[in-house]
């Protein structure tokens, strides 16, 4: 294990940093993604109701390795037979898209709950002072919203940050790409996932630890 470290340290400290961006920029797309179907489940409207019903239900329902390969080599294909033949995507491109797109139908349910745990007299409040729905709940709702929200997403960022493993299969060098890599290399697979299992465990458990002591301060403000 020692000598896999002296030598693969700087290779595997990168490929954890390549997951962690990749990982960022999905969550943050899904975050906007979330927030967009969300407010469609929670309108007043049946048509906007069943377009973010159907997209957290399809979403939801496809594997996030096949929506990964669907969109790294689906798509580039639909797009040649389209006439378009130098489209392709970069695989953190395709990453952050497959991953976005699969957290972001969770953040939607995440986004809903959060809402509704608002209770319905804020709405009315807002509107009966003279504000619009939109402004209501971009000023009312939502900024409480988001406070309870907040464990939730760093948990999902924590699933994110696993479900990156998969996108291996497309060959982003994330953590477990290179993990396969240099046991490969090294023909030491126990040594080589132990410390790969070891480098997610730090940044997983980290994470847990920082959800839960946010988690603890907003219930004594609440209590406040």
């Amino acid at each position: 294990m020692i000598s896999i470290l002296q030598v693969y340290s700087l290779m595997l400290l990168r490929s954890l940093g390549y997951t962690l961006v990749l990982c960022l920029w999905a969550l943050l797309f899904a975050m906007v993604i979330g927030l967009i179907f969300a407010l469609c489940n929670v309108s007043n409207s049946k048509i906007l109701n069943v377009i973010g019903s159907v997209y957290v239900d399809a979403v939801r329902g496809v594997p996030l390795i096949v929506l990964a390969y669907f969109i790294y080599f689906g798509v580039p294909q639909a797009f040649r037979l389209a006439g378009v033949n130098n489209f392709r995507l970069p695989a953190l491109q395709a990453g952050t898209i497959a991953l976005a797109m699969n957290c972001g139908a969770y953040m939607a349910e995440i986004f809903r709950a959060g809402i509704e745990s608002i209770d319905v007299g804020q709405m009315e409040a807002g509107r009966s002072l003279g504000l619009s729905y939109a402004t209501t709940m971009r000023r009312v709702i939502l900024p409480q919203a988001f406070r309870v929200m907040i464990p939730s997403i760093i948990n999902q960022f924590i699933i994110t940050l696993k479900d990156t493993s998969i996108l291996s299969v497309i060959g982003y060098p994330e953590l477990t790409n290179m993990g396969k890599t240099i046991s490969g290399n090294t023909f030491k697979s126990l040594q080589t996932w132990a410390i790969v299992g070891i480098m997610y465990m730090i940044v997983i458990v980290s994470l847990s630890k920082i959800a839960k002591i946010i988690e603890r301060r907003l219930k004594r403000n609440v209590e406040r």
